[in-house]
């Protein structure tokens, strides 16, 4: 049964499940407008691979520390054995899956003699590019599977358009793989599916595999799975073969690979995912970087990310009746505000989720106008707007701006200073560099790509609660900090700074022989601390 089953599944790759979902495409009087571009997903994966690639160049600005730190930094250092690990990889708290991704890159990028500054600096986002287009490929599936084909168009048509998606996506956080992860193991699972009877059970361990793997990248993302497993667990006839046959070994055999890559990375056994579960969720270690509200993801942190798509996701979430994807996005805020440390990146995974909706709601708006010009005269529609125009409108109007200004101007000054330098290094021309301001405020050796001292001021949390480090002493008193450190130390040849310290040692630093030879702007507003408008350069003068 089960093979007749996956034979006519591969027989029909684009054919929409039957749903209880009400499907726009098959409602009454809708004449299916499915076009030649959609009726192939090569052209589909086209589309995307090639906005996805536009993306990731138009992307030069700075969001997330953990973009360089946590898997760039980290690959260049395995590769070409320099590079800066962070305090968590002392404490074994990261995996080293997600910057392994990059290292390959790096490699090969060796290999072929392209390790130069444009492509140090650009093709960790062009590869993840690539993820970001299959990710988009799987939504669109996913959608189809779901509502259908004209719903999906529309559910790609919000992730493309989503302002968010398109200053995140492509960068190398691991939460934007884990996103990937997430569209593809949601498409393979039965219970996700608008008629889980009707979907192949051998596409569930294909969804396993890939949930396993998703939380070995980030364990924070078995939230998300055990909301899925227990529906899944909910809706299969056969529970203790999908416990005992399918989640036991999968899980293992996924986990037992991921402890033995750090086994050889670490060059000890280190459980990962437990010392991860430990310090963020039994001793809130995450909170030293900061705490927000509890209500923070729904009243400010997923609002700000669908912009001006939240009533339309609300709307068509309303009207979906699609119950079980509404209770994934809200068990995924709900668990993630127990926490008190928050940022937009841990919930990006559920932003697609909520952008289908969009798509749902925006397909009814469609076939909303479709009957008002079948019913009115020939010239009715020359009469009334559109709705689905006006709402395109609308929101292109309001994302694209927004994209394009997070994407290319705010916090710019880190990214471009680090190209600057990187070669100012390659024509010799940089001996050492110190960076008096808050600690991972810019990328670092996998940017420079130059093996020379560098410095920077440790924020490492403290074993005891309340005690300042170095990046805040330097905050609280810029030049008596760097008063004891240089005299302490030997001269760095530049120092890098914003301009809202180097307007308190612009004096002395020159009294020490430096000089100002550039300034990058950086942003226009603040974002958590006082504005830092550009980033200064100072070179010891010879």
């Amino acid at each position: 049964m089960n093979q007749r089953r996956n034979a006519s599944s591969k027989s029909q790759p684009t054919k929409p499940l039957i749903t209880k979902n009400p499907d726009i495409s098959k409602q009454k009087g809708y004449k299916s407008q499915k076009s030649n571009f959609f009726s192939s997903e090569k052209n589909i994966f086209t589309l995307c691979l090639a906005f996805r690639i536009a993306n990731s160049l138009l992307i030069q600005t700075y969001f997330n520390p953990d973009e360089h730190w946590q898997a760039l930094e980290v690959a260049h250092r395995i590769v070409f054995g320099y590079g800066h690990l962070t305090w968590e990889w002392r404490k074994g708290i990261r995996s080293y899956f997600h910057p392994l991704v990059f290292a390959v890159l790096y490699k090969v990028l060796a290999l072929f003699g392209l390790d130069t500054p444009w492509f140090m600096a650009h093709a960790p986002r062009l590869l993840q590019a690539l993820f970001s287009a299959v990710g988009d490929l799987y939504f669109y599936r996913l959608s189809n599977a779901i509502f259908g084909n004209f719903v999906a168009k529309w559910a790609l048509f919000s992730q493309l358009a989503n302002w968010f998606m398109f200053f995140c996506f492509n960068r190398t956080l691991s939460n934007s793989l884990e996103t990937v992860l997430t569209l593809v193991g949601l498409y393979y699972w039965p219970c996700m599916r608008a008629s889980p009877s009707k979907a192949p059970l051998v596409l569930r361990k294909w969804g396993l595999a890939i949930a396993a793997l998703a939380c070995a990248i980030r364990p924070t993302s078995a939230i998300t799975w055990v909301y899925v497993g227990l529906l899944e667990l909910a809706v299969t006839r056969d529970r203790l073969k999908f416990l005992i046959l399918e989640v036991v070994p999968i899980g293992a055999l996924v986990l037992g690979l991921s402890c033995l890559l750090d086994r050889l990375m670490y060059g000890s056994w280190v459980i990962v995912p437990l010392n991860f579960l430990k310090f963020n969720f039994l001793s809130s270690g995450g909170d030293y970087y900061g705490t927000h509200k509890w209500h923070w993801y729904f009243s400010q942190g997923f609002t700000v990310m669908l912009f001006t798509f939240l009533p339309f996701s609300i709307a068509g979430s309303i009207k979906s009746k699609c119950w079980k994807l509404s209770g994934l996005i809200a068990w995924v805020l709900i668990v993630y505000s127990i926490q008190g440390h928050k940022e937009f990146r841990f919930v990006l995974p559920m932003l697609p989720i909520a952008l289908m909706f969009s798509g749902y709601s925006l397909s009814v708006m469609e076939k909303s106008d479709s009957d008002t010009r079948r019913k009115g005269s020939p010239n009715s529609h020359m009469k009334r707007p559109s709705k689905v125009g006006f709402a395109i409108f609308v929101l292109l109007a309001t994302n694209i701006p927004m994209a394009l200004y997070m994407s290319l101007v705010h916090q710019r000054g880190t990214e471009d200073v680090m190209i600057y330098l990187s070669k100012e290094a390659q024509n010799e021309k940089v001996k050492g560099i110190l960076f008096l301001m808050p600690c991972h405020a810019t990328p670092y050796y996998s940017t420079l790509h130059y093996d020379l001292p560098m410095r920077i001021l440790d924020c490492s949390p403290s074993e005891e609660k309340g005690i300042p480090d170095e990046s805040d002493h330097f905050m609280m008193d810029p030049v008596s900090f760097v008063s004891t450190l240089m005299t302490n130390g030997s001269l760095p040849s530049h120092v890098v700074l914003f301009d809202s310290e180097e307007k308190l040692l612009r004096d002395f630093l020159i009294s020490h022989s430096f000089t100002e030879i550039t300034r990058f702007f950086h942003a226009h507003f603040k974002v958590d601390r006082d504005l830092q408008a550009s980033v200064v350069v100072y070179a010891l003068a010879n």
